[in-house]
């Protein structure tokens, strides 16, 4: 691999900052001065150092998302902001991508990451990653409304759901509407909106406040993101069926 093509995915710099600092002297492999971009080293086995620092290779990344509202789960869109577009200068690259989506107008927990086969594997119909939501709901719903959700219900449509998980938070009377919470093993197109409208009543807010084992962080405000810790990233992959590294 072409060293400067490596310090640029490592996120050193831009292109033409890594070449300022290989020109500059500051980049050594194996102890030797860089001379030239285009020099070949091995990312696994080659020491690379900025100065004192060493350049640690790393092949993938892990963010966790607070989605906000308004922006599309999409790499690239011509018209619409998408996740990726709230990345920063310094951690955007152009290989990652969300796994799994949600929509416009839904916000919440949401994983980006570069990792194709830990995507696979979260989205696999066999292992039922489980998806928790919290939605205002017009109305007041009942225990005993949201009572078949468990054992699978049928959409107006005939599509045949899998049983899910459901609980009434709170009635705000006032308001006319109910808080609820409601556990589901797929990602049917508009699943929750779509439970909710069995019942006569609709969505007017969303938002996954968990994604398998990972909760939606405290204090991670809406619009911001941060890199997954060592442990939400392990107990992501036990979720995946993958066997931690």
């Amino acid at each position: 691999m072409r060293i400067d093509k490596f310090l640029h995915a490592m996120r050193i710099g831009t292109r033409t900052q890594v070449r300022r600092l290989i020109k500059d002297g500051h980049i050594t492999a194996n102890g030797e001065p860089v001379l030239s971009g285009k020099q070949q080293i091995n990312p696994g086995s080659d020491a690379v150092f900025l100065d004192d620092e060493q350049v640690r290779y790393q092949q993938y990344f892990y963010y966790v998302m607070n989605k906000p509202l308004g922006v599309i789960t999409a790499t690239v869109d011509a018209q619409a902001k998408t996740v990726l577009d709230l990345f920063n200068t310094t951690d955007y690259r152009d290989d990652l991508f969300p796994v799994g989506r949600l929509d416009k107008d839904t916000e919440g927990v949401l994983v980006i990451t570069n990792d194709g086969a830990l995507s696979h594997a979260l989205l696999a119909p066999a292992h039922h990653v489980t998806k928790l939501y919290e939605a205002e709901v017009t109305g007041e719903i009942t225990a005993e409304q949201v009572a078949g959700f468990n054992a699978g219900i049928t959409l107006k449509d005939g599509t045949q759901l899998q049983p899910a998980e459901a609980e009434i938070v709170e009635f705000h009377e006032i308001e006319n509407f109910t808080t609820i919470r409601i556990k589901i093993h797929e990602g049917k197109y508009h699943q929750v909106k779509r439970m909710i409208g069995t019942l006569g009543e609709r969505v007017v807010q969303l938002q996954r406040i968990k994604f398998g084992s990972l909760q939606l962080p405290v204090g991670l405000l809406a619009g911001n993101y941060r890199a997954l810790t060592d442990a939400e990233l392990a107990a992501l992959k036990a979720d995946a069926g993958q066997e931690e590294d």
